[in-house]
């Protein structure tokens, strides 16, 4: 039973790693039932990169999304990294492809009212001078802890493409909410904005911002919103 809470699911994984695209399958379900149902649970893959020496370097990986592992590595007292890793609301991590425990762990968080109240709005979506696209985004917070940031990503639906070489050699990937920016700032209570570069090629119709207030010490997720990048300016 929902008493107004969400779960931020974030996944680790890698088109270079054969046992990711079961994962992937379980992300997009989620991601898909929640935009059905109406329900605040956001689905993010982060892309990482420690699988490109297969053979493939996977074109949404970043060595930042490895970073944002190790962190989350070291929050749970957990040695070394792998994929696919679920990870919800910060607190809460085990393998991705287990859609039982994702369904409980997601449940579970709904359940959970929110610490911080938080609200997105995309102010603008302009080209910058370098040729790529910023977007602006809008937030208002109420009650964010001492010592929070606010994450902002920026993720995309229904990309697919072929993968010719590594451990999915020959197979067409697609995946859902691939993350395709991401940042962190400083959370100012009340109003403030965040200006994010994302890639020329990014499809606004297909694209959402994900904003979430997270603990910069225990890692959990306290606050979270999205809004579609197509939505209409100021609302």
């Amino acid at each position: 039973m929902s008493n107004g809470g969400f779960a931020v699911v974030e996944m680790f994984t890698s088109q270079g790693c054969n046992s990711c695209p079961p994962a992937e399958e379980v992300l997009s379900e989620i991601d898909r039932d929640a935009r059905e149902r109406g329900q605040p649970v956001y689905a993010l893959g982060f892309h990482v990169d420690y699988w490109d020496h297969l053979g493939w370097a996977d074109p949404y990986g970043a060595p930042a999304h490895t970073q944002r592992q190790e962190a989350y590595a070291r929050a749970f007292g957990t040695r070394g990294l792998y994929t696919p890793q679920m990870v919800v609301n910060g607190t809460v991590e085990f393998v991705g492809s287990d859609h039982r425990q994702a369904s409980s762990a997601i449940q579970s968080a709904l359940a959970e009212a929110p610490a911080t109240s938080l609200a997105l709005s995309v102010e603008d979506v302009a080209e910058d001078t370098r040729g790529g696209r910023r977007v602006v985004v809008g937030y208002q917070a109420e009650r964010p802890p001492e010592r929070a940031v606010l994450n902002v990503a920026v993720v995309e639906r229904g990309l697919e493409n072929d993968v010719p070489r590594g451990e999915n050699a020959g197979r067409r990937l697609r995946q859902d909410g691939v993350v395709r920016a991401f940042t962190s700032a400083k959370l100012d209570p009340g109003r403030g904005r965040v200006d994010i570069a994302v890639p020329p090629d990014l499809d606004p119709r297909h694209a959402s911002v994900v904003g979430y207030v997270q603990n910069d010490g225990d890692k959990a997720i306290v606050g979270a919103a999205a809004v579609d990048v197509s939505a209409e300016r100021g609302t």
